[in-house]
């Protein structure tokens, strides 16, 4: 299953029903939080997702919300759906079923977060053709044919979309399909070992011996200077005003141009590195922990855990096999050519010297060291480098022959 995502561009009427439907569909979202609350204060059984849903469908036919029936039913029902999978997720990270960090228990959804979607699946008999070169129409139920930019043709009859409001004010519609896997060139390289980082984005080293240094983009760090201003701007309109609005505005593209071309730029790295290598080595890093740290704009910035998931992703799709070292693998402190393992390194030692004589750059080394552990030549539990055990060796004299006691 792949997802599509095209920009769309509803009109005027159509976007008022868009908003509304955005709306409902909060409400309702909600409304399941609510009254998941209630019960857990009252010490009652949680309402299940099937009996909110034939609850909502008896309040429409009440004159308070008559309102809900201006909007499809799917939309509705998908998003208390939705209430009621984040709620699952909820427990199961309690209970330690879920992998990844702790969730917290799902909160309301606000009119001012600036940022709306809704989903409908096939059951609302949605509709999408091509009206001409790279442009296309879907129709929504309740609304009507939109327009959207069909910059590539649909492999397959969608089964879900989901219609989506950017914080900036574009629309996008968003296709689920299911597309056949991609077939992939052959590799140029048996191997890789690809080592993240900030002066530099990613450091490749090939089997061959080779290596490539990626510089890192800093898309926000080119930025920062007209959202400064732009945030001084905004900081000084009162609030409610049209031209508060305006501000916000100017921000939210700001952040969408920064967003967009980081993205972009990781999508063209994961797919070079995905044609070219069969098996990929990547770090296991803390970026989580990493945030934390005074360098946390630059590690957000260069958006690390986006790049290696998109490596993972179309790896999946090509065949190609990822492996991911151990996050406390010594690749900085390990000689790639002898396998000693040296003492820490801070971060302004760019090259050094091991004992056996080797003069390693930094991160070629690391990722020297990263593909010998995707290639299967090099472990990675243990920090010694070395043995598990140690080989045979003689006996030494005195643990030959053991005296025999005598009585």
């Amino acid at each position: 299953m792949k997802r599509y995502r095209y920009r769309m561009y509803p009109d005027q009427e159509q976007c008022v029903h868009l908003v509304r439907v955005f709306g409902c569909a909060r409400m309702v979202y909600n409304d399941v939080i609510a009254a998941r609350r209630a019960a857990f204060a009252a010490g009652e059984k949680s309402p299940s997702v099937y009996d909110l849903m034939k609850l909502m469908a008896r309040s429409k036919q009440t004159e308070e919300r008559a309102w809900l029936g201006e909007v499809t039913d799917v939309a509705l029902q998908q998003s208390m759906r939705g209430a009621d999978a984040a709620y699952g997720n909820f427990f199961a990270s309690l209970t330690g079923n879920r992998k990844g960090r702790k969730l917290g228990a799902p909160r309301f959804k606000s009119r001012k977060d600036h940022h709306d979607s809704f989903r409908i699946t096939g059951r609302a008999n949605f509709a999408v053709r091509k009206v001409g070169a790279h442009r296309g129409q879907v129709r929504l139920p309740k609304v009507g044919w939109v327009h959207f930019a069909l910059s590539r043709d649909l492999p397959a009859a969608p089964s879900s979309l989901t219609v989506v409001r950017d914080p900036d004010g574009r629309y996008y519609v968003c296709f689920v399909v299911e597309a056949s896997a991609r077939t992939a060139p052959a590799p140029i390289h048996p191997c890789v070992g690809i080592d993240l980082g900030l002066d530099h984005l990613a450091v490749m080293a090939f089997d061959d011996g080779t290596s490539v240094k990626v510089d890192n983009p800093r898309h926000l760090n080119r930025k920062l200077r007209k959202l400064a201003a732009a945030q001084k701007e905004l900081a000084r309109r009162q609030k409610g005003s049209a031209n508060r609005e305006k501000s916000w505005h100017k921000v939210a593209v700001l952040h969408r141009k920064v967003r967009e071309t980081r993205l972009d730029h990781h999508h063209m790295l994961a797919r070079k590195v995905v044609d070219e290598n069969q098996v990929i080595g990547l770090e296991t890093l803390s970026i989580r922990g990493l945030g934390r740290t005074r360098m946390a704009r630059s590690i957000h910035d260069a958006g690390w855990g986006t790049l290696v998931r998109l490596i993972e992703e179309k790896a999946t799709e090509a065949g190609r096999t990822v492996v991911r070292a151990d996050r406390f693998f010594p690749s900085t402190r390990m000689c790639s050519a002898c396998g000693a393992v040296g003492e820490k390194k801070p971060l302004r030692i760019r090259s050094w010297t091991c004992r056996c004589g080797a003069t390693h750059d930094r991160d070629v080394n690391a990722a020297a060291n990263l593909r010998n552990v995707a290639a299967g030549q090099a472990e990675t539990l243990n920090d010694c480098g070395g043995r598990v055990s140690p080989a045979p060796v003689p006996a030494t004299t005195p643990e030959a022959v053991t005296a025999l006691a005598t009585t």
